[in-house]
């Protein structure tokens, strides 16, 4: 009886930091949307447009490297705070006047939203660890998909929130109802939140910051070519793509994106059963080689049937949807498998190595999105992707590979 009620206990802090990530999440999901459109809008080049995400991926690499040390030493109630606060405050840049939003401000203002992402994923990621025994981890792969998916699909909401804001009420006002509704979820969590959450027992040194597990450096690699060959074509040319070569508008590009981020996570959420945990199985190194080669193939069609012009409008859209799904089953086992092979004490030291690899896959695929789109084209990106694919599906090679004991899986956490 006292373990539930200890459990429930954890439990209960977790949906907090749930909710305070999928608040975040919308907005953050929102103000993507808003700045590419708004720009594209104000005549920005692709590349200008890429630039301005910038700063947000430059420092979402330092932060995962940062705040996961930080996690452990004051408590992942800390970081989750002060990331929502610093998204406030990022909103808040955004509501001078027009004539002051120049590249260098809204950079500036990116990079505290980027900040600020990271230090919520990281504090959501990592809390989870703490809440599932050890022999369950087919629980564990079951919940990590679920937070992760329903983030994602609540992303998706944001991208179309925010084309349909901007069609509204304009930048300006999307992004100060925005900044009003974070500061709320933020006040309440300074209230709800635990102050001991995730504190590690020994304070790790700064040095520690640095995954000292070979299998968790081999799977931050494979993370990293994971998003940057995702990001290559979806972040800046493939929006510049629909709203500039096929004349969709706002309502058109942020509603498609929006509903292929929503089905992403939806697939993310029943990545489990897919994957074989019905069965008694949970992934391992094998499992994210398989993927990573079957989602390879998929970049590679779109832009065969580009460049052959066999209905681009279909193989575009449908590739990108089957991309997705597959994508979708992709991170889902990668965000498993880095809660799993993570420390139980200071997780969030080996979650935010994790993530820095992720922010700098997402670093590399947006520069490249708007350069390579800009100087050669869609189908470019789409080779880029397929070529990042492939050293993914190589260095998956080197994952551990295990058997799990079925009553692991089949626990009473289940």
């Amino acid at each position: 009886m006292t373990t539930h009620q200890g459990l429930s206990a954890e439990v209960k802090q977790y949906l907090v930091i749930t909710g305070n990530y999928w608040a975040f999440t919308l907005t953050d999901g929102a103000l993507r949307m808003l700045v590419v459109l708004h720009f594209h809008t104000l005549g920005y080049s692709p590349l200008q447009i890429a630039l301005l995400f910038l700063f947000y991926e430059i420092f979402g690499v330092i932060t995962n490297l940062v705040g996961g040390w930080l996690g452990a030493r004051l408590g992942l109630n800390k970081t989750m705070n002060i990331g929502l606060i610093l998204q406030v405050v990022a909103l808040a840049m955004l509501l001078v006047p027009s004539s002051m939003l120049t590249v260098l401000w809204v950079m500036s203002a990116q990079a505290l939203s980027g900040i600020a992402k990271d230090l919520n994923k990281m504090s959501a990621k990592s809390s989870i660890k703490l809440l599932v025994p050890k022999e369950a981890q087919g629980t564990l792969y079951k919940w990590v998909a679920i937070l992760t998916g329903s983030k994602n699909a609540l992303k998706g909401a944001g991208f179309f929130l925010g084309g349909g804001l901007l069609t509204i009420i304009g930048f300006q006002g999307a992004v100060g109802a925005m900044a009003a509704a974070l500061l709320a979820i933020w006040l309440l969590s300074l209230i709800l939140l635990r102050k001991d959450l995730g504190k590690a027992k020994n304070k790790p040194k700064f040095s520690d910051i640095f995954s000292k597990s070979r299998a968790i450096n081999i799977l931050s690699a494979a993370r990293m070519f994971l998003f940057g060959a995702r990001d290559v074509w979806f972040v800046v040319a493939l929006p510049v793509y629909l709203s500039s070569q096929l004349n969709w508008n706002h309502w058109y590009v942020g509603g498609f994106l929006a509903i292929w981020i929503i089905g992403y996570g939806l697939v993310q959420g029943f990545a489990p059963r897919i994957t074989g945990r019905r069965a008694g199985k949970v992934p391992d190194g094998k499992t994210a080689f398989i993927w990573a080669m079957l989602l390879a193939l998929i970049p590679a069609g779109i832009g065969y049937s580009l460049s052959a012009e066999i209905a681009p409008l279909a193989s575009l859209l449908g590739g990108l949807i089957l991309f997705g799904a597959v994508f979708a089953i992709n991170s889902s086992l990668h965000s498993y498998l880095i809660v799993s092979y993570a420390s139980d004490d200071g997780v969030s030291l080996d979650v935010g190595f994790y993530y820095m690899a992720n922010a700098m896959g997402r670093l590399i695929g947006t520069v490249l999105s708007g350069w390579i789109y800009q100087q050669s084209g869609l189908i470019a990106c789409l080779l880029v992707s397929t070529g990042f694919l492939l050293l993914t599906v190589v260095i998956s090679l080197g994952l551990p590979k295990h058997k799990v004991v079925p009553e692991a899986v089949k626990s009473s956490y289940s």
